[in-house]
């Protein structure tokens, strides 16, 4: 009788060595190796726990394997996990109905990254040009704003003014003008009879949470309302509770005609998204324009609708809503003392550490080696966007932490 061979157990440092030869390198990750989580805690390969406050750039924003939302997903597994849109399956009127309702639209559709959510957007907005509108074949425009992170497809590159996402990738697609964030004037004087849709984020998370002026949002409503063009709001990392609102645009009581959404829509779980719109908007769009193979498909109907029944009771708005005085209070008593700014809405901060101490890469790794998972973005920027599931110990235990290392680097 043969034994089966040992297999050695490889360390952190074992792994991420052997993913350079066969990965490919578009990401730069901290150098820790995550092998299992549960809520708002990861374990590496080593058995080192970490407190997650970074929750997959949003996506995780009901913890790591919330019980719900695991218990519908094995549920769906034992009956049904794909059939293509080429059939009706039994999972997504319901979905599409209970997302609908959640963000005021009329209409879905499915889809399954948000990157795909913001291309389909475009694609219903310039279609809805032409059909509705009247704006004459290929001359559609979409008005965007600068900073934008969208995803990284050659159309959104296209638009896009960070050119470690752009440069090298063209040629770029036409049709999109860039006005400044945050700016009234300079959106209106950039729309003509053209333009399809006014694309922006309500709340800029990869440039470093920014947060537009009181009335930005609701200026954009009623500046598209008047000019007779789209108002696009991608919701894809900001919506879905993260902000202590269902979406970032109900903070000003606005309802976009379109809304993208995607990553904690999925629950952390499998990747979904979808574009929710007004009945006129969405029905521009007729059979075999349109599609994916994966989009709605039946364990990502199950997982969406586990979601947004999670949403639907308000208490992960509320949790974000009284946390996020927390984190704004903490991060206020670190003013001067490492911190030059920050931004907060619920539990989402952008903070800006002195340039003296390090870049925001050096003080994520110096907070992995205190247990606390942060990521940077430009500069010496750092995001803050832990599970809605945090506790108010867990929270203040992050920002002690970084209160500790900010003292430790002065």
């Amino acid at each position: 009788m043969t034994t089966a061979p040992t297999r050695t157990r490889r360390t952190s440092d074992d792994l991420i060595q052997a993913e350079a030869p066969v990965l490919a390198h578009n990401y730069h990750p901290l150098p820790v190796v995550i092998a299992r989580a549960e809520g708002v805690w990861v374990e590496d390969v080593e058995g080192r726990r970490y407190l997650d406050m970074l929750a997959g750039y949003s996506a995780l924003n009901f913890g790591h394997r919330h019980p719900a939302l695991i218990e519908a997903a094995h549920r769906q597994l034992d009956q049904l996990t794909l059939t293509s849109r080429a059939f009706h399956h039994n999972r997504l009127a319901a979905f599409a109905e209970d997302l609908a309702e959640l963000t005021g639209q009329d209409m879905v559709l499915p889809m399954n990254t948000g990157a795909e959510a913001v291309e389909s957007g475009i694609k219903v907005a310039r279609k809805w040009a032409y059909d509705v509108k009247g704006v004459p074949a290929d001359r559609a425009t979409v008005v965007v704003a600068s900073g934008n992170f969208h995803g990284r497809t050659t159309t959104i590159i296209s638009f896009s003014d960070d050119e470690e996402a752009r440069a090298g990738f063209g040629p770029y697609t036409p049709g999109f003008r860039t006005v400044p964030y945050n700016d009234l004037a300079a959106l209106e004087a950039a729309i003509d009879d053209t333009t399809a849709a006014v694309l922006i984020e309500p709340i800029q998370g990869e440039a470093g949470v920014l947060i537009p002026d009181d009335g930005y949002l609701a200026g954009v409503r009623e500046l598209t309302t008047r000019t007779g063009c789209l108002f696009i709001a991608d919701e894809i990392q900001s919506g879905l509770g993260r902000t202590g609102t269902t979406l970032a645009v109900d903070h000003e009581n606005v309802v976009p005609d379109v809304v993208l959404l995607g990553k904690a829509l999925g629950g952390g779980i499998v990747p979904v998204s979808a574009v929710a719109a007004r009945r006129d908007v969405m029905s521009v769009l007729g059979p075999g324009q349109h599609g994916s193979t994966f989009g709605g498909n039946p364990l990502a109907a199950a997982v969406g609708s586990a979601v947004v029944d999670l949403l639907a009771t308000g208490e992960f708005q509320s949790r974000a809503a009284e946390l996020g005085k927390v984190l704004h209070a903490g991060l206020a008593d670190l003013l001067g003392h490492g911190v030059t700014d920050f931004r907060t809405r619920g539990l989402w901060a952008g903070v800006d550490i002195d340039p003296a101490l390090g870049t925001g890469r050096t003080i994520s790794e110096h907070l992995m080696d205190q247990g606390i998972l942060v990521k940077d973005t430009h500069g010496s920027t750092i995001r803050l966007a832990p599970p809605l599931t945090i506790t108010e110990d867990e929270l203040t235990t992050a920002l002690a932490t970084l209160k500790r290392v900010l003292h430790k680097l002065s």
